[in-house]
């Protein structure tokens, strides 16, 4: 049966700016999208990936040139997977193919996807690169976290500062820092035994991408994940034996469908796994929440920075993110 397809791209304000290596954000453009069969219908949002310059006017364009294609009908998700490549385009259309699955079955996605059910998850609250003592003020801000992630820059000496001042701050948390791509070989030496000291849990992407082998070169005191250096399923078997663990995005890989993929495959791998996010809504997150369900660390705090989440959202509760099946499918 023919499907109607419809988008927009809306760009969702943010409380107040977000630093991290290299960027700092006011807002974060999406791309809203909806399949439409008669009654049934799935609804997404994607953000793309911007260091790869994905973003959603040309996620909207690269839809468009394929909407003859979806609105025709008869395919199913590998098809898609084949249609275009991974990126926030095939992630919007990816997981409203699921939502819209699960409306026609009248069963939720988790169903779909082959799990026993959902449960709240803790998830890592982020604190974005700021002086010492504003990270410090953020961290004790959340008071109801378990888990934060410090974005750092790359700046040494001020990012081993920004570690010890949120370590003091809050003693009880589990910590892990983000740097972005922002360090180097030549650097790297001065924030590690700050790591050690503060009982940090992870390091996630110490190097830039394209530079993964550098990471050989350096004994690492604590567990690394890969994210810049690790898009999609087939770049998942070169980052085995760099890193510790993988972070999937469904908007860098192209969608829940490789999202999941990715999640079992690492395991064979020896790969722990971590889902994350490029920002976004509620809606955004729901489709991550199910994937979550298989992650050993969730990073679904996007909603949680905008000036306004949609409705209905999911909830956050004693440092967890917990999703109904309404906010999504």
């Amino acid at each position: 049966m023919p499907l109607a397809l419809a988008y927009r791209v809306e760009a969702l304000p943010l409380r107040e700016p977000f630093q991290i290596a290299g960027h700092r954000f006011v807002d974060v453009p999406v791309l809203q999208l909806r399949l439409r069969d008669g009654p049934y219908e799935g609804r997404s949002e994607a953000a793309g990936v911007y260091y790869l310059d994905d973003r959603p006017p040309g996620m909207a364009r690269r839809v468009e040139s394929v909407r003859a294609a979806i609105e025709a009908g008869g395919f199913d998700r590998q098809w898609l997977r084949s249609l275009l490549p991974p990126g926030g385009a095939r992630n919007a259309l990816d997981c409203a193919l699921w939502a819209l699955e699960a409306s026609r079955a009248g069963v939720p996605v988790w169903q779909l996807a082959g799990l026993p059910g959902t449960r709240p998850l803790q998830t890592t609250f982020t604190l974005g690169a700021a002086a010492p003592e504003a990270m410090a003020a953020g961290a004790l801000a959340y008071a109801a976290a378990g888990a934060l992630k410090l974005k750092l820059t790359g700046e040494g000496a001020l990012d081993v500062a920004r570690v010890r001042a949120v370590r003091a701050a809050r003693p009880d948390a589990w910590l892990g820092v983000d740097a972005n791509q922002g360090y180097a070989l030549d650097t790297i030496a001065e924030l590690l035994p700050a790591l050690v000291d503060c009982g940090i849990a992870l390091l996630e992407q110490p190097f830039a991408r394209g530079r993964e082998q550098d990471m050989r070169a350096v004994d690492f005191p604590v567990p690394t994940a890969a994210d810049e250096s690790c898009l999609d399923l087939a770049e998942l078997e070169r980052i085995a034996g760099l890193f510790d663990m993988v972070n999937i995005k469904l908007d860098k890989c192209g969608g829940l469908t490789e999202g999941l993929m990715i999640a079992r495959r690492a395991r064979e791998l020896g790969l722990q796994v971590m889902v994350g996010n490029m920002g976004g809504s509620s809606l955004a997150m729901a489709p991550a929440f199910v994937l979550g369900q298989l992650c050993d660390v969730v990073d679904l705090d996007g909603p949680t920075i905008l000036a306004q989440d949609c409705t209905p959202a999911v909830a956050y509760r004693d440092g967890c993110i917990d999703c109904d099946v309404k906010v999504w499918a």
